[in-house]
């Protein structure tokens, strides 16, 4: 009923709507529509009233909401369903139960702030309240258990471009989760699955993009490794723009793997990799070593070139050695 309620205040544009047209088009009482509104304005958002007149939306929340992703997405699949948090552990935690109680495909998990964020490796991302985008997606795919890894190429190619449209910021992909500028952490994520033998069940992708954090909101620990989009640009960032861009290169490219295969995703990863080219440090299970990466192959494994021939990595801790060319402003 709120959906519907800020559809029609939207469609006036910032004019007046009557109480009595409001109820009269949605099918309910005039209190109905009051105590809607009472619980809008809870929400954040402004809304003026008028004893004559009726309402108007004055401002929408700087918020996350499912109402606020609804209009302004244009996806099909992407935001079926959307679970809003202003505070939770983890978005992948609540997506991976709502995945295993039965959430459609392209059920979203999105929240304002995470206490408990993880990246790969069980290591921990800051995510401030209001600062970022913290995001999971329920997906039901119809590929092999294999090709689960790629999935984490398709999210970074696509949370790249979606940066590039929105904010005109080029940036690097460091393989197999990371995008980077100049060096420095702007989004991670994390691809959790759940398969048979030959099958998925689902996969959580899991995204943490720095929005508009300022150097002094990261813990002194994370000044020198990360950054945000308002650092880069020297302005704010709309994060509901942002999101809703992110969700449509996800969904394009992700019916693009569904349909045809992952062959155009990798070809965008590797246009888009701060990895390729580079000497890289591999930390395994139970090796260390170091070569020069040269290629993914169509498992989306880093090919390492060492002394001792091409080695696949498909897991462990990449870390590039410095250099400073990767990316660039437009």
């Amino acid at each position: 009923m709120r959906s519907s309620i800020l559809h029609l205040l939207r469609q006036h544009s910032g004019d007046y709507l009557s109480g009595e047209e409001i109820a009269r088009q949605l099918a309910v009482s005039r209190t109905a529509v009051w105590k809607h509104m009472q619980e809008l304005k809870q929400e954040g958002y402004a809304i003026d009233a008028h004893s004559r007149r009726g309402y108007r939306l004055r401002q929408v929340p700087d918020l996350l909401l499912p109402a606020e992703i609804r209009s302004a997405a244009r996806t099909r699949r992407l935001g079926r369903e959307i679970h809003y948090f202003t505070h939770i552990d983890s978005t992948n935690n609540e997506a991976k139960k709502l995945a295993f109680a039965g959430a459609a495909e392209g059920t979203l998990v999105v929240s304002e702030a995470q206490n408990s964020g993880r990246g790969r490796l069980s290591r921990g991302w800051f995510s401030p309240e209001q600062l970022g985008i913290w995001l999971s997606v329920v997906l039901r795919p119809p590929f092999s258990p294999q090709d689960a890894p790629k999935c984490t190429l398709l999210a970074a190619v696509a949370i790249t471009r979606a940066i590039g449209s929105v904010c005109q910021v080029t940036c690097g992909i460091k393989w197999p989760n990371d995008i980077l500028y100049e060096g420095r952490k702007l989004v991670g994520i994390l691809t959790e699955m759940s398969a048979e033998m030959d099958a998925i069940n689902h996969i959580i992708i899991g995204m943490g993009i720095n929005v508009n954090m300022r150097s002094s909101d990261f813990p002194p620990d994370l000044r020198p490794i990360a950054t945000s989009l308002a650092e880069i640009t020297g302005q704010p960032v709309s994060r509901l723009k942002l999101l809703t861009a992110v969700l449509m290169e996800l969904e394009e490219l992700y019916q693009a793997a569904v349909t045809c295969g992952f062959t155009e995703v990798l070809n965008e990863w590797r246009k888009y990799s701060v990895t390729l080219g580079q000497t890289v440090d591999i930390t395994g299970i139970n090796r260390q070593y170091s070569g020069l990466a040269v290629d993914i192959d169509e498992d989306g494994a880093l090919l390492v070139e060492t002394a001792t021939g091409i080695q696949k990595v498909l897991a462990g801790d990449v870390s590039l050695r410095p250099k400073k060319t990767e990316t660039k402003r437009e």
